[in-house]
């Protein structure tokens, strides 16, 4: 099963222990200026990004898997920004209906994979199933066992198709998830994004802690690896996920020549209707 022979979790309080050790210094943060000048530049290499796929018939499946508020959806936000839909789609799946619960398990998932000249970013997958499931007890262990044997596999079929398949993990420590938990329950905009759920994993948090180690022992394989992005600063994570995201796929600049546009053709004949017969949105501001 994946490398079960070649890794062992060891104790789980030593590794919380480690992992409490290396978050102790304090992070580097970056200006605005400096985060907008350097978002701007990774942008326009998106783009270019975006129309090799489209060129090349690429199909490219991205995975954003992560702690709660450990800065997945900002991430995501900034890659697909300035990039058409129609190209790069986000899918973020809710909770399966109960014909889905009955299907098989990486069904719901399949019907959203790429076509020739898509790239689909995938906020939460399958490895729900070894994460939140397995920890809430929403799946039996059969069915976790069964995943970590049915997932390596998967991936690896999924890449022999042609897809490039690249898989990230936003780490965020437990100081910095409660402060952004608590500038949620303060913020009106942003209170939808405390789910109960959220709120069950502060309690829970070595649990996720060792499923985490678990799930990566199985599957982080040789031909979709997973990535650990630090998400303790935000703008730093955008913009490290992004650079590296841009360094995992060769790509050409296809950006087309200069556009003239044509001269907008004379309205001769042609008589605009009273505005008064429009009906237009009140001017409030």
């Amino acid at each position: 099963m994946g490398k079960a022979g070649k890794k062992s979790r060891g104790n789980p309080d030593s590794q919380l222990k480690r992992r409490t050790a290396d978050r102790s210094e304090p992070k580097r943060t970056i200006s605005n200026k400096d985060y907008q000048k350097a978002l701007g530049k990774l942008q326009i290499e998106l783009v270019k990004l975006q129309e090799w796929v489209k060129a090349q018939k690429l199909k490219v499946v991205v995975l954003f898997e992560g702690r709660d508020a450990a800065g997945k959806g900002g991430a995501i936000k900034r890659i697909t920004e300035c990039l058409n839909p129609r190209v790069v789609r986000v899918v973020a799946l809710p909770a399966p209906t109960e014909r889905e619960k009955a299907q098989w398990y990486f069904q719901r998932y399949v019907q959203h994979l790429p076509a020739g000249g898509e790239m689909i970013l995938f906020d939460r997958s399958w490895y729900n199933r070894a994460g939140v499931e397995r920890v809430m007890g929403f799946c039996t262990d059969d069915e976790y066992r069964e995943f970590l044997r049915s997932c390596p596999e998967f991936e690896r079929m999924l890449v022999r198709s042609g897809i490039i398949l690249i898989k990230y993990w936003f780490s965020v420590s437990n100081e910095e998830q409660e402060r952004r938990f608590q500038k949620r329950i303060h913020h009106p905009t942003k209170r939808w994004k405390l789910s109960p759920m959220d709120l069950e994993s502060r309690s829970r948090w070595a649990e996720y802690s060792i499923a985490k180690d678990d799930m990566f022992i199985y599957t982080d394989i040789k031909q979709a690896p997973w990535y650990v992005v630090d998400g303790d600063v935000k703008k730093r994570a955008r913009l490290n996920v992004i650079s590296h995201l841009l360094s995992l796929i060769p790509y050409q600049d296809l950006t087309p020549a200069p556009i003239e546009l044509p001269p907008r053709q004379e309205e001769i004949g042609y008589v605009r209707p009273p505005l008064s017969d429009q009906t237009f949105v009140p001017e409030v501001y």
